[in-house]
């Protein structure tokens, strides 16, 4: 259910704005992605695991407030993350 040190460096160099980069809200953003998809495969299976869905709704909301962010700070980044991500919005 985490996510390994590799997947995330790559995730970091994939989204990162500037070289270095590991706090920009592209990077975070991509970072929760994963995890919430990881997380999604996990009840797939373990429908009744409560203490893992509660973590999953909590970076489910983080991540919509960085999206939020990021929508009022720069629209045309905002529009880029979420179609390289693939979310719904």
């Amino acid at each position: 259910m985490s996510i390994t040190p590799e997947r995330k460096a790559e995730l970091v160099t994939e989204y990162a704005t500037k070289p270095g980069d590991t706090g920009s809200p592209e990077v975070q953003v991509a970072i929760l992605t994963h995890r919430i998809k990881t997380l999604t495969e996990h009840f797939k299976t373990n429908a009744k695991d409560n203490h893992s869905r509660r973590g999953l709704l909590t970076m489910v909301n983080k991540r919509r407030r960085l999206l939020d962010y990021l929508k009022d700070k720069d629209e045309a980044r905002y529009q880029d993350l979420i179609k390289r991500l693939e979310l719904r919005r």
